[in-house]
């Protein structure tokens, strides 16, 4: 067990903490660190990195039993990475994951409020609702704003607070079976198809505020988000989804009608 001051040491059996990394720079291994110090157990799953981060992340764990990694041969996208760590946790026996970026934006010392509250409505998603400070670019927060109408019509006003953020609690059998039904969500699209498709199977969302940070080039802080590649792979998503809302909008209003 890491010898740590601080870090949290009594294993969950039902709920962890999954970080997906590609080439995440020296941020990720702050990252882990504070998650581990809100949480036991905490997976890595390695997606192909090429910047030194696997083998850095795997001496970690090698000192410390509450640390995990998995290393991926190559990218293969952040949904694939998740979908990775779901199929193994599930095959240990967990229940849920959270799951958070690996470049230090998410706030991890909300770890624990939000398995708390994931562990008091185990049937819903927790989802992170950002709040945003100065550092957040505002092409980025007003593209934010479109995909979030969008996922809510798609999901007929389900209570969806935002579609994008990473920071949020899934139940691993739902989600892992949702992903394992169709070949989409496997990269940048992994988190709004995700809580589109889980509302569509009955997962209802609670939101939780929490901060998000954009870190500068100078800061450590590492993007690779591409604005016309990324955004043309939603505008496909969102499309695809549009069609599944209109073929399950009967059986949607039915839902609705019957939780009045």
């Amino acid at each position: 067990m890491m010898a740590v001051s601080g870090m949290m040491d009594k294993p969950s059996a039902s709920h962890l903490v999954l970080i997906p990394s590609y080439n995440p720079g020296p941020k990720v291994y702050d990252t882990v660190r504070s998650a581990r110090a809100q949480w036991n157990p905490v997976w890595v799953v390695v997606d192909g990195s090429t910047d030194g981060s696997a083998e850095g992340l795997q001496a970690m764990a090698a000192a410390d039993s509450g640390l995990h990694v998995i290393v991926l041969p190559y990218n293969m996208g952040k949904g694939s990475a998740v979908l990775r760590g779901l199929e193994e946790a599930r095959a240990r026996g967990y229940t849920h994951a959270l799951t958070m970026d690996s470049d230090g934006q998410h706030p991890a010392e909300l770890i624990s409020e939000f398995m708390r509250t994931s562990k008091a409505n185990p049937r819903s998603m927790v989802l992170g609702k950002p709040v945003f400070d100065a550092s957040a670019p505002a092409l980025r927060v007003k593209g934010r704003q479109v995909s979030n109408w969008w996922a809510n019509l798609e999901t007929l006003w389900s209570g969806i607070g935002d579609s994008l953020y990473g920071f949020r609690v899934y139940p691993i059998a739902p989600l892992a079976a949702v992903m394992r039904g169709q070949r989409w969500m496997r990269r940048f699209d992994f988190d709004p198809e995700a809580v589109v498709r889980l509302c569509w199977r009955g997962v209802k969302p609670v939101n939780l505020d929490a901060p998000v940070r954009y870190f500068r080039a100078e800061e450590g802080g590492v993007s690779h988000f591409r604005y016309l590649r990324d955004n043309t792979l939603l505008t496909w998503m969102h499309t695809r989804l549009f069609i599944g809302f209109a073929i399950r909008l009967p059986l949607l209003v039915l839902r609705r009608l019957g939780s009045r």
